[in-house]
């Protein structure tokens, strides 16, 4: 398979899980909301690359095949398709949050998004997840899809944040405050 087709060298792409070939904008919203998410994904993997293994790394590799799976589930318009996420990828996210936050002081301000190179990429993913949302939401304004694809990037957010946070403290880093 060729890694190169030259179909998109006007602008446009196909999707998956539609009869014949169709193909739509590249800065289309559903093409905006998939590439958004791949990004995220990407930047999980530069934090993995930061890491010596571990639980932590383990924990971010699932994440990495949950986002690739929505990723493809945003590249189909077909309303018959089932999709990757679950409800329940929801609460192990909401139970990794709990397990994390448990080992940290308490968060009594805003923090900067800083610290070991790990942490920050874990914030960088942060903010890339956060985008990926508001993608999402736009495509889904548009056409209607999976609530529990917005409930899962949401509440990845807050999971990295609270991963930023572990891996500054596990390195002999605090929080760094925010001032304004």
């Amino acid at each position: 398979m060729k890694i190169y087709t030259r179909t998109g060298d006007q602008g446009d792409t196909s999707l998956w899980g539609v009869a014949g070939e169709k193909r739509i904008a590249k800065d289309s919203a559903r093409v905006e909301a998939y590439g958004t998410v791949d990004e995220a994904n990407a930047v999980l993997g530069l934090v993995r690359s930061q890491l010596d293994g571990g639980p932590l790394d383990r924990l971010l590799e699932t994440i990495q095949h949950r986002l690739f799976g929505l990723g493809s589930d945003l590249a189909t318009e077909n309303p018959h398709r089932q999709h990757h996420l679950e409800d329940a990828d929801v609460v192990a996210l909401e139970q990794a949050i709990d397990e994390y936050e448990a080992q940290l002081p308490a968060l009594k301000q805003f923090v900067l998004p800083a610290g070991a190179p790990p942490a920050a990429a874990l914030h960088v993913a942060r903010t890339v997840v956060r985008r990926a949302e508001r993608r999402v939401v736009a495509l889904y304004r548009l056409e209607p899809g999976p609530a529990v694809h917005v409930r899962y990037l949401n509440r990845l957010s807050d999971l990295l944040f609270t991963l930023a946070r572990v891996v500054n403290h596990e390195r002999g880093r605090g929080d760094v405050p925010a001032v304004f």
